[in-house]
């Protein structure tokens, strides 16, 4: 009894003395820092992910990713069959206290969809939205359109009495160096609120207390600490100093798994890997452009040795693609799973058909800080090139580099992983990468490619409220990318989180999106 007494005690003392309870800090070792705290600034997957944990949209993914009701309690189409009326959650509040309320997302809708906005093509059928009363809001669109709910799922929510007073009603850009209020300061209604931010070495979000959810989570803060370096992240997460990545390196992975406080979770990725070309005239060398030719893409595809890259680089943990969506997707079907066979014979052969020149020089752009062991890859592909009579130069540079050259068409080959979001369905990279580009359509076509049948396909899928009909529609139109080769894919890449002992429960999602209000740490309690 005396002892349990001056446990007591030392309790209470140590509780009048200000002392608090150990917090649940999760340290998320990422391999980069995102762009911005502008959710819109930039269609990067990475950020609007990590932003998800401030900002929230009308609908989200569960945890079977299943669409289901977030700011927006419930939705109809109206009887026009192109609005969509939404009735809004009562009594949120953004994490300045701000009540949330229909003008938040009709300025929202309004930011996002600025013909300025490089997230406008996240919402191809939108036209207007506006109030009906405090919390109900319709949404109208071009046509009939079957992919709303999940075009909304990576719409975040602003307040607009926070934008104006900020002058942040328009959207910032990374890849045109626009900033803003919020590019550095974030007021969403989700459930962590950032509490401080240093680009590129650490920003801290803390629990919102005030979050309208049940918490599923017993956080009570997150840092993500960029790690650019695999080795430094690896030996971080052995350490201690962090307890979570969500890029565990392929290569060391078995060291990962023998470590006694480190528990690795893996899959792959529904991210397709791919290259892609350039089909304006000249190359930013100035000489004519052979890529325009179905031809010489198809040689450079033959001369790329997938089973290499899959065994040695991605260390047999990736998927060979032939199709540029992943098989789980919508509009997948085994026919465009077909692989060219590695031929660097025909290779040659098809470049002297084309006359193509001996020594053609190309840019090969590639991002130090994007995809699974993208660097490495990318220097096995130009050494395969360069043996099939071509000379590549490889420019490789982190994303904040690269991007303005691939938007601006300042370089020629290039690489992109797409992962479908935030629709989970083929519509995605169809109409955002090989549609022609027009309005909201084709953002991600850095290419300049345009080809009148696929666009058509495209359109169609897009208004077509049947679901077997659209998917056919989209199916045709993935076998039209394949057969021209516009671009190639690689693989699936494969995903490896970690985290230390001292996490007790990290849902691994095949989207590879960390959703952190599920993750608990301690004894789960």
């Amino acid at each position: 009894m005396k002892l349990r007494h001056l446990i007591l005690a030392t309790a209470a003392v140590a509780a009048l003395s200000g002392t608090a309870q150990a917090e649940n800090v999760l340290k998320w070792g990422a391999n980069r820092d995102i762009g911005s705290l502008d959710p819109y600034s930039f269609g990067d997957s990475f950020t609007i992910n990590v932003l998800n944990h401030v900002y929230e949209g009308l609908v989200r993914y569960n945890k079977d990713l299943k669409i289901e009701p977030a700011l927006a309690e419930s939705w109809e189409i109206l009887d026009d069959q192109i609005t969509w009326r939404f009735r809004l959650r009562e009594g949120v509040t953004f994490h300045n206290g701000n009540p949330f309320t229909a003008e938040d997302v009709v300025a929202s809708l309004t930011r996002v969809s600025d013909e300025s906005s490089p997230l406008k093509g996240n919402l191809p059928a939108y036209v207007s939205s506006k109030v009906v009363d405090d919390l109900t809001v319709d949404i109208t669109l071009n046509g009939t359109y079957p992919l709303l709910l999940n075009d909304l799922t990576n719409i975040h929510i602003f307040d607009k009495e926070w934008m104006t007073e900020n002058d942040t009603l328009m959207p910032t850009d990374v890849g045109a160096g626009t900033e803003g209020y919020a590019t550095y300061n974030a007021n969403g209604t989700g459930p962590f609120i950032v509490e401080s931010r240093q680009p590129d070495a650490k920003t801290v979000f803390v629990v919102n207390p005030d979050w309208w959810d049940e918490p599923q989570h017993n956080l009570d803060k997150i840092e993500l600490l960029p790690v650019n370096s695999a080795a430094t992240r690896v030996a971080a997460l052995l350490s201690g100093e962090i307890s979570f990545t969500n890029d565990a390196p392929v290569q060391d992975l078995p060291r990962l798994v023998a470590a006694p406080n480190v528990e690795v979770l893996e899959g792959v990725d529904l991210r397709t890997v791919m290259i892609g070309f350039p089909f304006r005239d000249t190359l930013t060398t100035g000489e004519p452009n052979p890529f325009k030719e179905k031809a010489v893409r198809e040689a450079l595809y033959k001369a790329i040795d997938l089973d290499l890259i899959h065994q040695r680089i991605m260390r047999g943990k990736s998927r060979i693609a032939g199709a540029t969506i992943a098989p789980p997707i919508p509009g997948y079907v085994e026919a465009l799973d077909e692989l060219p066979g590695f031929d660097p014979e025909a290779s040659k052969a098809l470049l002297t058909e084309a006359g193509v020149p001996e020594g053609l020089e190309f840019e090969f752009n590639c991002l130090s800080d994007g995809l699974v062991n993208e660097e490495q890859f990318c220097q096995a592909i130009a050494s395969m090139w360069s043996r099939i009579g071509l000379s590549p130069k490889l420019d490789v540079a982190p994303r904040a580099v690269q991007s303005p050259k691939r938007t601006n068409a300042n370089t020629d080959v290039y690489t992109l992983g797409w992962a479908t979001l935030p629709l989970l369905d083929s519509y995605s990279p169809l109409l955002q990468i090989f549609h022609s580009k027009d309005g909201n359509a084709g953002v991600f076509n850095w290419g300049g490619w345009s080809y009148p049948e696929l666009d058509g396909l495209i359109d169609a899928a897009g208004k077509e409220l049947d679901l077997d009909t659209r998917l056919s529609l989209q199916t045709e139109a993935l076998q039209i990318v394949k057969d021209e080769m516009i671009m190639i894919p690689l693989h699936q890449q494969p995903m490896a989180w970690a985290v230390t002992d001292d996490v007790s429960e990290m849902p691994l999602f095949p989207d590879a999106k960390p959703r952190l209000w599920f993750a608990r740490m301690g004894d789960g309690s």
